[in-house]
């Protein structure tokens, strides 16, 4: 008949012992277990925002790379716009030339009308 008054055999105590150890072993793995994870879902959000900083970056050149087009369009539409104001300023030039020209020779043909109908007056003295 065992004694159960008896104090656990040396061995016994020691196979005790390892089932604690181990078991707190087993609580340290599974708690170290669990922070790996949560450092894994951390890494993977920051690899998440990470990506839409990048998708942002990218979308914020395009949109600069689309204005810097459009200005160079707008620059260029100006330029063609100032030159067709030139020529046309000078195309206007040319016509007020032309009609100073002709009011001129208009001017010339009536004084010499005048001296011609002088001319042919006769002296009223």
């Amino acid at each position: 008949m065992p004694n159960d008054h008896n104090p656990p055999s040396p061995g016994h105590a020691l196979t005790e012992e390892h089932r604690n150890n181990a078991e707190i072993a087993r609580s340290e793995a599974e708690h170290f277990r669990r922070m790996a994870e949560e450092a894994r879902e951390v890494r993977d959000h920051h690899r998440e925002a990470l990506e839409m900083i990048r998708q942002e970056r990218e979308q914020l050149r395009e949109t600069g790379e689309t204005a810097r087009v459009a200005g160079e369009e707008a620059r260029a539409a100006a330029d063609e716009a100032r030159y067709a104001t030139v020529e046309a300023v000078r195309a206007a030039a040319a016509a007020l030339q032309s009609n100073l020209e002709q009011m001129k020779a208009v001017e010339e043909m009536r004084r010499t009308l005048r001296d011609i109908q002088d001319i042919r007056k006769p002296d009223r003295n």
